[in-house]
């Protein structure tokens, strides 16, 4: 498998507009509590004290479903990394809001932070609304690609689930096609209606409400390592 470091690096910006005082309070006081140790390995018991499944979501954005998805699976750990502040910084709010022990966060590179913990160590991983790089030449960027692949699989249970959320066109098909060839994921869709369909427990983000009001489909892919 290849190293993490080599397989991606980070793109786009790391912030936006201003945090409000509230907000900065939590980047301040609630992310150095929650935070992913910088370094080392981690597994379950490390992070939350004992031995339980663990989720991963690979860009949260707001927090919206890593925060429903613990709440909804107390006895569960999370993991969610994300680089942009902001969306941190929304995070770090729902996750206050409800009182949510069992979730860890990491401004930062999703894929450095998956690469140190043990192999088939993971119930599921979560990409949802990833940024879709529409030019042909940044394909390479897109995660869902062989490499991150290599360590999503790599990290999953046998049994354990990949799910691909989008709203974009280019990156339906391309995840279609890159998901379709390999040989270590089942895709778990056996009529349109699988894949067009919000499954059970998969609560609506912003990006799709978003996606919708603007008049565009979502698709919503569920994978099974193997």
């Amino acid at each position: 498998m290849n190293d993490p470091t080599t397989i991606r690096r980070l793109y786009g910006r790391s912030r936006g507009r201003p945090l409000r005082q509230g907000q900065a309070a939590l980047i301040e006081d609630l992310l150095p509590q929650l935070s992913v140790p910088a370094e080392g390995p981690i597994d379950s018991v490390s992070l939350f004290g004992g031995d339980r499944p663990l989720h991963f979501e690979i860009g949260f954005g707001g927090g919206e479903h890593l925060a429903y998805r613990a709440d909804l699976l107390p006895d569960h750990g999370f993991i969610g990394a994300e680089p942009f502040l902001n969306g941190v910084a929304t995070a770090l709010g729902h996750i206050r809001e409800a009182h949510l022990a069992n979730v860890r966060v990491h401004m930062g590179d999703a894929l450095e932070v998956m690469a140190r913990l043990p192999d088939a160590s993971l119930r599921f991983v979560y990409l949802l609304h990833p940024d879709p790089w529409p030019k042909a030449r940044h394909a390479k960027r897109r995660m869902v690609n062989d490499g991150p692949l290599d360590l999503i699989a790599a990290k999953l249970q046998s049994g354990g689930e990949f799910r691909v959320g989008t709203d974009d066109p280019t990156y339906c098909r391309w995840a279609m096609m890159v998901m379709n060839r390999r040989r270590d994921f089942d895709w778990l869709a056996e009529s349109a209606k699988h894949f067009l369909t919000r499954p059970g427990g998969w609560p609506e983000t912003r990006y799709e409400a978003k996606a919708r009001r603007e008049g565009r489909e979502v698709w919503y892919f569920r994978y099974r390592r193997v």
